[in-house]
């Protein structure tokens, strides 16, 4: 198969869909790889490096897009990316599409096969292929409003972790799951005051449990939601629907009742925020006001460190990277439930359930496109 990675367009995007390490790995199993020139650059991978791994370096991601058989990227192409796509040809990468009706229907006039790193599975029910960006995410969260609580950045002026004699910040954490978890490793490290929300009794237990009683664990309801809120200097939203629109747990009316110069910093942005008042920033404008509370939710946070995000990701994505070029996309996904989980538009059609529920699309069932296919049957979505 001839793979393609283009160089990322979208506003401080540095990261690059294969290393020059996944590229050597991908070609040793007998694939080609073609490569836009400064693909890489971002994270210090120069064009020689991926000719040394035995990429072949083109000029243009037009040149990507007419001769790959398969796009691998990091972000959701856009509008002109999305225009050079053609039918069956495979894209993998993050999509998010449930908050964007416009890259779905570019996705669907293409008739590609867009397979979203967000909505892969595992045997244990987590998304292996997100993980290791809502690792990134939820520590760098922590850091985030760290810096956006000074006042020279209109937070309250408060120190995370206090000093002695002086009280900690207090920051609440809605979700508890891989962003939620690893803001709360960061933030308990910093000495912070800690309440982690969330609706799995047995995830609030471990995480009792992990930290001997350090944090405050709370079932998420609207109320407990509504008072952590009000009572934190720091909130910090993780919830995730797997593929679907984040539900807006903090209403308008708890922003209004924050303390002056408290600050959100809503992971969830990429599926739309699970805030009311959330709307998607850049790393170079990364905060607004809304009723005296900084909002920080920009939109591709694991970006502004992106060679350990880049590197993280391809540890996760290369194993699916290889099966879908070994094997063809049809036999990959027809013998992998969970890879074909990830596929979301298909020839026209949206393929996940939740994306087609929250954009108001017809949706049609993935195995519709594997009658025919060794192991679709086994292939249940």
């Amino acid at each position: 198969m001839l793979l393609g990675v283009p160089r990322e367009i979208k506003a401080d995007e540095n990261r690059v869909g294969l290393t020059p390490s996944s590229v050597r790995e991908v070609i040793e199993h007998g694939h080609q790889v073609i490569v836009e020139t400064n693909a890489g650059a971002g994270v210090d991978f120069e064009d020689e490096a991926y000719r040394n791994a035995g990429a072949e370096i083109v000029d243009t991601a037009k040149e990507i897009f007419d001769r790959a058989e398969m796009i691998v990227k990091v972000k959701e192409p856009q509008p002109s990316e999305t225009a050079m796509l053609h039918p069956d040809q495979v894209l993998f990468t993050y999509l998010h599409l449930a908050p964007d009706p416009e890259q779905t229907d570019g996705l669907q006039k293409s008739g590609c096969i867009a397979i979203a790193y967000e909505t892969v599975t595992n045997d244990r029910g987590g998304l292996p292929l997100l993980a290791p960006m809502s690792e990134v995410a939820g520590r760098m969260a922590v850091q985030a409003g760290s810096r956006c609580l000074e006042k020279i950045m209109g937070g309250r002026g408060l120190l995370l972790g206090g000093v002695p004699g002086v009280g900690a910040a207090r920051v609440a954490i809605l979700g508890g799951g891989v962003a939620g978890g690893n803001a709360l490793q960061m933030a308990v490290g910093m000495g912070a005051e800690v309440t982690v929300l969330d609706k799995s009794l047995t995830r609030l237990a471990y995480l009792d449990e992990l930290y001997g009683g350090r944090v405050r664990t709370l079932y998420s309801t609207a109320e407990s939601v509504e008072e952590s809120v009000v009572e934190a200097d720091l909130v910090i939203g993780t919830v995730l629907l797997p593929g679907a629109a984040a539900p807006k747990l903090v209403k308008r009316e708890m922003i209004k009742k924050m303390k002056p110069g408290a600050v959100i910093v809503d992971v969830s942005v990429d599926q739309g925020g699970c805030c009311e008042t959330t709307k998607a920033t850049t790393h170079h404008q990364p905060t607004y006001v809304v009723d005296d509370v900084v909002h920080y939710c920009v939109a591709n946070m694991p970006g502004a460190v992106a060679r350990t995000s880049t590197m993280a990701l391809n540890n996760a994505t290369l194993p699916f990277v290889l099966r879908l070029a070994n094997q063809g996309v049809w036999k990959a996904l027809a013998g992998d439930r969970h890879l074909l989980n990830g596929l979301n538009v298909c020839r026209g059609k949206v393929t996940f359930e939740a994306v087609a529920r929250d954009l108001g699309r017809e949706y049609t069932a993935p195995q519709t496109f594997l009658k025919g296919v060794e192991g679709a049957e086994t292939a249940v979505a």
